[in-house]
């Protein structure tokens, strides 16, 4: 499909080429759906690509969080792994890797053009928002002089609250948070401000990098 912008008075609008037409590309209060496809998802297909000679993925992390880009990465090289050890194995968990995938903000899934042509089913009709299953909280940086691990505060979250600490080799804890501070070492009860230098305590070491998620 052909795409082209053309001007039009002060502003620009987006259409389809087709041979001897131009389809206007329109939007309404629930979005412009030309544009609204789902998110490509093969997880349940690893023995196809591997058949097929594919020997690198690629995840689509452009507008993406570092928690989405983080878990897709982790749990693809997980099934990949499970498939070349054990391809029963593989097959016994695609529930837990279709769950883990969906930790991550998405938009329903398709196989796009793998299996044939797409057809309306690829697109979404209803909605144009993403599907938010799990939280991303922030990535650990540095310590305070009281010992409490550093980071960048991306969602609220609350002292008691159970969080999952994802870890650079594929990893995830569970923890509770018991202590909260801000950059002046003050204690707090939770962080509503997005973009605020946090520090917290979840009765385990953390280490650079280590992505917090709930």
């Amino acid at each position: 499909i052909n795409f082209v912008a053309r001007k039009l008075k002060s502003h620009y609008i987006m259409e389809e080429k087709r041979p001897g037409e131009f389809l206007p590309v329109e939007e309404n209060e629930r979005g412009t759906y030309i544009f609204n496809s789902k998110d490509l998802c093969m997880i349940e297909h690893i023995p196809d690509l591997v058949d097929a000679g594919i020997d690198s993925f690629k995840v689509e992390g452009r507008m993406k969080t570092a928690l989405y880009v983080a878990n897709t990465a982790r749990i693809y090289r997980e099934a990949i792994d499970d498939y070349f050890r054990d391809p029963e194995y593989y097959n016994s968990r695609i529930g837990y890797y279709k769950s883990e995938i969906k930790k991550g903000i998405y938009r329903q899934f398709t196989t796009g053009f793998f299996y044939g042509k797409p057809t309306h089913e690829t697109q979404i009709y209803d909605s144009n928002t993403y599907v938010r299953e799990c939280t991303f909280l922030g990535i650990i940086h540095g310590q305070n002089e009281q010992g409490m691990y550093g980071f960048i505060q991306k969602n609220k979250f609350s002292v008691g609250d159970k969080i999952e600490i994802m870890k650079p080799d594929g990893g995830i804890s569970e923890a509770t948070v018991r202590r909260m501070a801000d950059d002046e070492g003050q204690d707090i009860e939770s962080c509503p401000h997005p973009g605020r230098q946090i520090y917290i305590d979840v009765g385990e070491k953390l280490d650079e990098y280590y992505i917090m998620r709930c």
